[in-house]
């Protein structure tokens, strides 16, 4: 995916390994993002113990979830909101001690896919007029299909930064029920054919997806652009489509 073109990838979390064993070498993926050039490395932390870890590892970016339900909080962290948003001071005070170079990220994330364009726009401007341009960023999933729809509502008052999902791989746990983030491919897709230039490459994009295949046996991918196919003469890597005409015309099949 940094081949493609993607400039900040979030690698994993930093949670104790009895709990997600998955996420047991979280830090030596860390460590091997760190040598791909250009590539912005983030990983979510769930206390101060997770944080110390993570800038331990060398992360660029640290973001919290601090979910604004009690009982989603429980869930996902076993602490409150309220007891989520003592630890954020300490996480910073960390950050400003060991590593004052590292981002602490702050945006909008909508687990549980409830949300709709106008409520993702009235959120992002309250949270903007209230911190200003830090928060830049949206984790929005695709539940109930507007993850897409969500995202550019969110962008047309100022979000420039997205979370999403290879193959709309994953979704939360704790919140059963729910799909992944918006899927990659097809954010990337979007913003291209609307002639916002992404830097990213779909092509390579898309081709990626073959390894999540190799990888990942048995389990589903998801997104509409890889089924679908990619118009003829695009030029993704320089962020412009055909006319619009052409576009229409020229549908293929699968890549």
């Amino acid at each position: 995916m940094q081949a493609a073109g993607l400039r900040e990838i979030d690698v994993g979390s930093f949670v104790p390994p009895r709990l997600l064993p998955q996420m047991a070498d979280v830090a030596e993926v860390v460590r091997h993002a760190l040598t791909l050039p250009g590539l912005t490395v983030m990983a979510r932390v769930p206390n101060a113990l997770g944080a110390a870890a993570a800038l331990a590892a060398g992360v660029h970016e640290l973001t919290l979830p601090l979910s604004a339900s009690a009982a989603h909080s429980m869930a996902n962290l076993r602490e409150t909101p309220e007891q989520m948003l003592d630890e954020l001071p300490r996480i910073v005070a960390l950050r400003d001690e060991l590593a004052p170079g590292v981002h602490v990220e702050v945006g909008l994330s909508d687990t549980t896919g409830m949300a709709d364009p106008e409520a993702a726009r009235r959120l992002v401007q309250r949270l903007r007029a209230a911190i200003g341009p830090k928060a830049g960023a949206a984790h929005l999933h695709n539940t109930r299909g507007l993850g897409l729809a969500n995202c550019l509502a969110a962008c047309d008052v100022g979000v420039c930064t997205f979370d999403a999902s290879q193959g709309g791989l994953r979704g939360c746990p704790c919140a059963p029920g729910t799909s992944a983030n918006v899927v990659t491919e097809d954010l990337v897709f979007m913003f291209e054919a609307m002639g916002v230039a992404t830097g990213v490459d779909l092509h390579a994009l898309v081709a990626a997806r073959q390894a999540l295949l190799v990888g990942l046996p048995g389990e589903p991918l998801y997104g509409m652009l890889p089924d679908a196919g990619l118009p003829k003469g695009c030029t993704y890597a320089e962020g412009r489509l055909p006319p619009a005409a052409a576009f229409l015309a020229s549908w293929t099949g699968v890549v």
